[in-house]
C-alpha cells in the first residue's frame, strides 16, 4: 500500500490500477460492510431480500387498489403494472441516493484509517458503492420476480440491465470520491446531498411519465441525470424495447470524465485529512 504523505497519482491508469490491486481488499470490507448492515438481527441477509419484497407489496396495494393509478392516460397496462414502472425508478433512486449521502461520511466514519493506519483510503468509495449495487441487485430480483409473477413473462431484452446501470455506477464513484473528500473539511455536505437527493427524486420520472410534464418543463426534468438510466431501465424491463446505445455512449463517456476527476480531487485533497480530523 501506497504511503499516504507521498504525491498521489491521478491518472486514469493509476485509478484503475488502484481498484485492481486492492480488489481482494475491496472485497473483503465489502462482504463485512454487507453483512454487517444487518449483524445482530435474527434473519441477517434476508432482511436484504424482504425489504423490497415488503416495499413492492406496499406500492402494489396502494397504487393498483387505493389509487387505481394508470401510467398513461387511457392505459391498458394491468392493475400491477403502475407499482413496477414506479418501483424501477425507485430502484435507480436508491442506488444513487444511498451511495451520495453516504459518501460525506465515509471518511469521517474510518479516521483509525486516516490516522493510524496505511490504507488505500479511495477504496472505501468502492466499497459503499458496491455494497449499495449489492442491494439494488436483491431489488431488482425482486422485481423480476413480480414481473414474472404478474405478467407470466420476462423480457428478453432484461439481459441489456447492466448495460443500463454501469453508466450510472461510474458516475456514482466519481460523486462519491468528489463529496468524500469534501465531507472531510465541509461538514455541511452531508446535509445538503440528503437535501438534493430527494429533490432530484421528485424532478425524475419515478412517480410520473415525462409526457405529464408541460414541454417547456421538460428541459428540467431531462437535466437530471437519474431520469435517462430510469427511462432505459424501464424500455429494457417493463416495455421489453432496446436500449439507446448511443445515449448510453454519451452517457458512460461522461460519466468516466467524472469519475477521474472524483479521484484526482480525492487524491489531491487526501493530504490535508489527518490534520483536519
Amino acid at each position: 500500500m501506497s504511503n499516504p504523505h507521498l504525491k498521489q497519482r491521478i491518472s486514469v491508469r493509476a485509478m484503475l490500477a488502484s481498484v485492481f490491486r486492492h480488489k481482494q481488499l475491496i472485497y473483503q470490507m465489502t462482504k463485512r460492510e454487507v453483512v454487517g448492515r444487518y449483524k445482530g438481527s435474527s434473519m441477517g441477509l434476508a432482511w436484504s431480500f424482504l425489504n423490497p419484497l415488503f416495499m413492492l407489496a406496499v406500492y402494489t396495494f396502494v397504487f393498483s387498489v387505493a389509487f387505481k393509478a394508470r401510467w398513461s392516460v387511457g392505459g391498458d397496462e394491468s392493475k400491477t403494472q403502475f407499482a413496477l414502472i414506479l418501483f424501477v425508478g425507485m430502484i435507480v433512486h436508491g442506488l444513487f441516493a444511498e451511495v451520495v449521502n453516504k459518501a460525506p461520511t465515509i471518511i469521517l466514519g474510518n479516521i483509525n484509517y486516516v490516522k493510524k493506519v496505511v490504507y488505500p483510503l479511495e477504496t472505501l468509495s468502492v466499497i459503499s458503492l458496491l455494497s449499495a449495487i449489492f442491494h439494488s441487485v436483491i431489488s431488482l430480483f425482486v422485481l423480476m420476480l413480480a414481473f414474472f409473477t404478474f405478467n407470466g413473462y420476462l423480457h428478453w431484452t432484461s439481459v441489456f440491465l447492466p448495460a443500463v446501470f454501469i453508466p450510472l455506477i461510474i458516475f456514482c464513484l466519481g460523486l462519491s470520491w468528489i463529496l468524500s473528500s469534501l465531507g472531510v473539511y465541509i461538514r455541511d455536505v452531508g446535509q445538503t446531498t440528503m437535501i438534493i437527493t430527494t429533490i432530484m427524486m421528485f424532478l425524475s420520472p419515478v412517480f410520473f411519465p415525462i409526457t405529464a410534464i408541460p414541454e417547456k418543463f421538460r428541459i428540467w426534468i431531462m437535466l437530471n441525470p437519474l431520469t435517462f438510466i430510469i427511462e432505459q431501465a424501464r424500455e429494457v424491463l417493463i416495455w421489453g424495447h432496446i436500449p439507446n446505445w448511443k445515449g448510453l455512449l454519451i452517457y458512460t463517456g461522461c460519466a468516466s470524465v467524472i469519475a477521474w476527476l472524483g479521484f484526482a480531487f480525492f487524491q489531491k485533497t487526501r493530504k490535508g485529512f489527518a490534520d483536519v480530523l
